[in-house]
């Protein structure tokens, strides 16, 4: 049973981290004119994505220095999600022996 939890706790931070990858790459896309902002499915999957990910990145935006226009805070969250994913699977793996 909790075999199955931490799968599901690492199913979630795999989800959450394409999606931050996918936000990073529309903003890419947007960022040197690639896509159209001024289409509406394109700006709502921006928005959607925007809001997801803004509750994650807020603390992390609080607490690191301004590197003018850069936001370091994606690759952050990326690396702590790593993180969490590789303290899960090792605690699986001492729950399972």
């Amino acid at each position: 049973m909790l075999i199955a939890l931490f799968g599901i706790a690492d199913l979630i931070l795999r989800v959450l981290g394409w999606i931050i990858i996918a936000q990073i790459v529309l903003s890419l896309l947007l960022a040197f004119n690639v896509i159209n902002p001024h289409s509406g499915a394109m700006r709502s999957l921006i928005d959607g994505l925007e809001r997801l990910t803004a509750p994650i990145y807020r603390p992390i935006r609080r607490i690191m220095p301004d590197f003018g226009g850069l936001d370091f805070s994606p690759m952050v969250v990326l690396l702590l999600i790593q993180m969490i994913r590789m303290l899960l699977s090792g605690l699986a793996m001492d729950i399972a022996v």
